[in-house]
């Protein structure tokens, strides 16, 4: 992840520099017919916020390799909600460990998606998200 849109949205949070896997599902997303801007890389918890207000998006995932989760993701969500933005469906991907992921869902992460998760899984849990 590394990219929002506005069918389901992906960002590319922190110092992280690896974005390979971000434009992977950011491609398959685009295949399966959703609009999706790639935010590009180091983004700030509030220069994503931004974007999924400016873009309207319905989701936004969050890519993190950088162990710097359980600080970003927390923020990001805190200042949707702080915006009224609860109707967002904020997903994480990336290395996580198993033991982070119940605190994440917790926080009002709807998915966590690690290592070995399929671009054809991701894309249906956002299409399925959709219309929830």
């Amino acid at each position: 992840m590394g990219v929002l849109h506005r069918d389901a949205g992906l960002a590319k949070p922190g110092l992280d520099g690896h974005d390979r896997g971000a434009k992977i599902i950011a491609r398959a997303l685009r295949d399966a017919g959703m609009e999706v801007i790639y935010t590009g890389l180091h983004q700030t918890p509030e220069q994503i916020v931004e974007t999924v207000i400016q873009e309207d998006a319905h989701a936004v995932g969050l890519s993190i390799l950088s162990g710097a989760h359980m600080t970003l993701v927390p923020r990001v969500v805190e200042l949707l909600r702080g915006q009224g933005i609860d109707d967002v469906v904020v997903t994480v991907g990336g290395t996580i460990p198993a033991e982070d992921i119940p605190e994440l869902k917790q926080l009002g992460v709807s998915e966590v998606f690690t290592p070995g998760a399929s671009t054809q899984d991701i894309v249906d849990f956002i299409r399925a998200s959709a219309v929830a």
